[in-house]
């Protein structure tokens, strides 16, 4: 007995230090060109320079619902041998967690590494009547409801950001929940909704198409200094909609692998050349470790288990 769990842990080590020793694909629940996909191509790029995998990391999209399609689908049939890898994004797939009968939650991954916070901004067209939150607010005071905002899917940053809004202004607004990040600010730029919730690095990278109004953190943001907080006009909406984004791996991955990624993933992440190219496209870092990655879901599950029911019955 004591001879076969030698043997299978050596054999685990084994399979660690040589691992991987093919290209690994990553999922990432969103369409290609949102911020999500657009990030985790940069923070990767770099997964085949010996220092770090020595193999390729494939971007595959599975997108749909909010992230729900490609997360079910990894928690499922996610394979566990290290080569799936999948990106996250909190609040989005804790909230969905709460929110609805998913095949995931916090215990359905295993944490390797945090690359980014990406706030949510208020958007509107170029053309649009709103110049400030003050604009939008009086409007939607006058007109329950007239005033659409897109977003990314249910239960993403940008509907809690839509949600928080309403409770914290008093207004009624008409949420269209698209199919990514993409659409959304799509729709925003040709004037199809009048208003948007998006990441701060899509806004970032369109800022001469539309009007930023505010973003929903507890301060400015370097990348867009002059944009201000909600709370600085008045209306107490936080930071609960930041888009924590980073890397998981399926529950059951070998502990060995997890290891490894866990060490590797924060040490390319901070590499300069990803941080410089994070940087030029306006896209917020925030590396954090396997360790914090955990710490940080359970603390944003218990918040959230308090915070959703009390915006869903504002809706």
């Amino acid at each position: 007995m004591l001879a076969a769990a030698l043997l299978l842990t050596l054999g685990g080590l084994a399979a660690a230090q040589t691992y991987p020793d093919k290209p690994i694909s990553m999922i990432v629940t969103y369409s290609p060109g949102g911020a999500t996909d657009f990030q985790a191509r940069i923070v990767t790029m770099l997964a085949g320079d010996k220092k770090y995998l020595d193999q390729p990391i494939v971007i595959i999209n599975k997108p749909g619902a909010g992230g729900q399609v490609g997360w079910n689908w990894f928690a499922t049939k996610g394979s566990k041998d290290g080569y799936t890898l999948a990106t996250y994004n909190v609040p989005h797939f804790i909230a969905q967690s709460i929110m609805y009968p998913t095949k995931y939650n916090i215990h359905a991954f295993e944490a390797v590494a945090n690359w980014g916070a990406d706030p949510a901004v208020l958007i509107v067209p170029k053309d649009s009547p709103f110049n400030n939150v003050k604009d939008f607010v009086a409007f939607a005071k006058k007109n329950p409801g007239k005033i659409t905002v897109s977003g990314a899917g249910m239960y993403v940053g940008h509907h809690i950001a839509t949600l928080q809004l309403e409770k914290a202004a008093g207004i009624k607004l008409t949420y269209i929940p698209e199919k990514g990040g993409v659409p959304a600010m799509q729709s925003v730029v040709a004037g199809k909704v009048k208003a948007g919730f998006n990441n701060l690095s899509d806004a970032f990278r369109n800022q001469d198409r539309l009007k930023i109004l505010a973003v929903a953190d507890l301060e400015r943001h370097e990348f867009l200094p002059k944009v201000p907080t909600f709370k600085e006009a008045g209306i107490n909406v936080d930071n609960s909609s930041v888009n924590y984004r980073g890397v998981v791996l399926p529950k059951g991955a070998k502990p060995e692998i997890i290891k490894k990624l866990a060490e590797v993933f924060p040490k390319m992440f901070g590499d300069k050349k990803v941080l410089g190219k994070m940087k030029a496209s306006g896209s917020p870092v925030k590396i954090m470790t396997r360790d914090q990655v955990i710490k940080m879901f359970a603390e944003r599950e218990k918040y959230l288990q308090g915070l959703l029911p009390q915006l869903k019955k504002k809706k």
